[in-house]
């Protein structure tokens, strides 16, 4: 993180500001991302560790209408994808 408290270049997600001090920071931050992505996350379409997100679908509609409401969700709490690490899919 830099002084600013946004994430570094190799990370997906960049919040805004700093929420909360860098005490348990990977612990507190994995509880939000599996809270805000709990449902999508319990029936396996969404994987979440810290700072990375997978999207896994059988069917590409429903590939893009989840990362469509994944990007919503993360926006409604103040969480942005950073598009320079964005892979978007990968091929069996």
């Amino acid at each position: 993180m830099n002084k600013g408290g946004e994430w570094v270049e190799d990370s997906i997600l960049e919040p805004t500001v700093m929420f909360f001090g860098l005490t348990n920071f990977s612990a507190t931050f994995q509880t939000i991302m599996d809270k805000i992505l709990r449902d999508w996350i319990n029936i396996e379409e969404v994987a979440s560790f810290i700072d990375y997100l997978i999207v896994e679908t059988e069917e590409e509609e429903r590939y893009d209408e989840i990362v469509e409401e994944v990007v919503k969700r993360l926006a409604e709490n103040n969480l942005y994808i950073n598009q320079k690490n964005v892979n978007r899919r990968l091929e069996k």
